[in-house]
C-alpha cells in the first residue's frame, strides 16, 4: 500500500529533471492562468465586501472563508472524479467551473442597493470557483504525479504551488489597478473570461488513463494522510490569515493599499520554490516542514508586530518562504501513506486539511479582528503555525513502513 521513494538511493527511478520540468510546464501554466482569477480577488473582495457592501469584518471572513469550505466537501468527489474519468478531464471541467463563477459575480453588481442579496450572491461565486478550484488542483497535482512518478511528488507539489503563488503574486496588483479602473465589474469580468485561455495550454499535453476502475472509500485515503494533512492545517493558517486580512491591517494602520503584501508572498513563495524544491525529495518532508514551519511563524510574529509597511513586506516574506516548503513537505509525507490506484483521491485528501484550516480561519480570524484589533489575528496564527512543529516532529518518530530515508 505505501510505495518506496528511493530517489535519494541513486536508483534511475524517473525522468531527468529537465524532462520533468518540461512535462509540468503545461500543467503549471493551466493551474497560473487558472489561479489568476483568485488572485485578482484577493486584495479587492475583502474591501469591496467591507467598504462597497458596508459589511463588518465577520461577514468578510465569512465570505473568504466559504469558497475554502465547499472546496472541502468537494475534494472527495473531485478525487474520485480525477481517478476515475481521467486528470484530463477534471481540470478541464475545473476552468469551466471557475469561468462561471465570473457569471454568478456579475449577477452580484444588479443589486448594489441590497446589499445582503449581493453577498449571498457572491457567496454562490465562492462556491462555484471552489468547485473548479478543488477540480484543477486535484486533476492536475494527480497528471502531474502521474507524468514525473511517485518519486518526484515533491517536485510536482512544488511546481504546481509555484503556479498557484505566482498567480496571486501576479494577480494582486494588477487586480487592484482592474478595480480601480474598471470597479468590481472589472473583477468579474475578468474571472469570467480568463480561465478559458488554458484550454489551449493543456491542448497538447499527454493525457493519462484513468488510474483506478471503481470509486475508492475517502475516509479511508483520508485515514492515510491524517497525520502530514494535520501538519498542513496548522501551517496553513500563516496563509489564511494574510489573504483574508492583510487588506484590512494596511487599512487600518494606513499604509496604502495591500498589493504589493501579495507580491512580496509571491515573491517568497516562489524563490523558495525555485531554490529548495529538490529538498523534500531529497532529504524527507518532515525534516523540511519541521524547519520551514518555525520560519513562517517568525514571520507572523513579524507582522504583528510591525510599524511600518517594510517591516510588514519582511514579515509577509519570511512567513510565505517558511509555507512555501512546509506544503510539500508535509504533502511528500502524504504521498509516501497513500494508496498508489488512488493518487488524484489522495492528493484531494491530503488538501482538503488546507481547506478546513481555511474554512476555520477566516471567520475565527474575523471574530477575533471584531473584538479585539487585525494585528491579533497575526498572533494568533503565529501560534497555530508553531503547533505544526510537532507534527512533524511526530512525522520524523513514525515514519511509514517503506518510506525512503532521508
Amino acid at each position: 500500500m505505501n510505495r518506496t521513494l528511493d530517489a535519494s538511493r541513486g536508483a534511475p527511478t524517473g525522468p531527468s529533471g529537465a524532462r520533468i520540468f518540461l512535462q509540468l510546464l503545461p500543467l503549471t501554466l493551466t493551474v497560473f492562468i487558472g489561479f489568476l482569477t483568485i488572485g485578482l480577488q484577493l486584495p479587492v473582495l475583502p474591501l469591496h465586501v467591507h467598504r462597497t457592501l458596508g459589511m463588518d469584518e465577520l461577514v468578510v471572513g465569512f465570505v473568504v472563508g466559504s469558497q475554502f469550505v465547499a472546496a472541502l466537501l468537494s475534494r472527495a468527489w473531485a478525487g474520485n472524479f480525477a481517478d476515475l474519468r481521467g486528470t484530463r478531464r477534471a481540470v478541464r471541467l475545473g476552468l469551466i467551473l471557475a469561468s462561471a463563477s465570473g457569471i454568478v459575480y456579475l449577477l452580484s453588481t444588479v443589486f448594489p442597493t441590497r446589499p445582503t442579496t449581493a453577498v449571498w450572491l457572491i457567496v454562490a461565486g465562492r462556491l462555484l470557483l471552489a468547485l473548479g478550484e478543488s477540480l484543477l488542483v486535484t486533476g492536475a497535482m494527480g497528471w502531474g504525479i502521474g507524468l514525473a512518478g511517485p518519486q518526484n511528488a515533491g517536485k510536482v507539489m512544488a511546481w504546481i504551488g509555484t503556479a498557484i503563488y505566482g498567480a496571486y503574486a501576479v494577480g494582486a496588483p494588477l487586480g487592484v489597478a482592474l478595480n480601480a479602473s474598471r470597479g468590481f465589474v472589472g473583477i468579474c469580468a475578468a474571472v469570467l473570461v480568463i480561465p478559458m485561455i488554458a484550454f489551449a495550454v493543456i491542448a497538447r499535453a499527454p493525457a493519462l488513463p484513468p488510474s483506478a476502475q471503481r470509486r475508492a472509500p475517502f475516509h479511508t485515503v483520508l485515514s492515510a494522510v491524517s497525520g502530514p494533512g494535520l501538519g498542513l492545517a496548522l501551517c496553513s493558517a500563516g496563509f489564511g490569515v494574510i489573504t483574508a486580512f492583510i487588506s484590512l491591517l494596511f487599512v487600518s494602520k494606513r499604509w496604502g493599499d495591500a498589493s504589493l503584501a501579495f507580491t512580496a508572498f509571491g515573491a517568497a513563495f516562489i524563490g523558495a520554490r525555485l531554490l529548495f524544491s529538490h529538498l523534500p525529495d531529497k532529504i524527507g518532508g518532515a525534516k523540511v516542514a519541521l524547519v520551514c514551519v518555525l520560519i513562517e511563524a517568525a514571520g507572523l510574529l513579524v507582522i504583528w508586530q510591525a510599524d511600518s509597511a517594510q517591516v510588514a513586506y519582511l514579515g509577509i516574506a519570511l512567513t510565505a518562504f517558511g509555507y512555501s516548503l512546509a506544503f510539500p513537505g508535509f504533502g511528500v509525507e502524504a504521498v509516501r501513506r497513500a494508496p498508489p490506484q488512488a493518487r488524484s483521491l489522495a492528493m484531494g485528501a491530503y488538501v482538503a486539511f488546507l481547506d478546513i484550516s481555511l474554512g476555520i480561519i477566516s471567520p475565527a480570524a474575523g471574530a477575533l479582528a471584531r473584538a479585539y484589533t487585525v494585528d491579533a489575528v497575526y498572533l494568533a496564527g503565529a501560534v497555530v503555525v508553531a503547533l505544526s512543529s510537532l507534527v512533524a516532529l511526530a512525522l520524523l518518530i513514525a515514519k511509514p513502513q517503506g518510506a525512503a530515508r532521508g
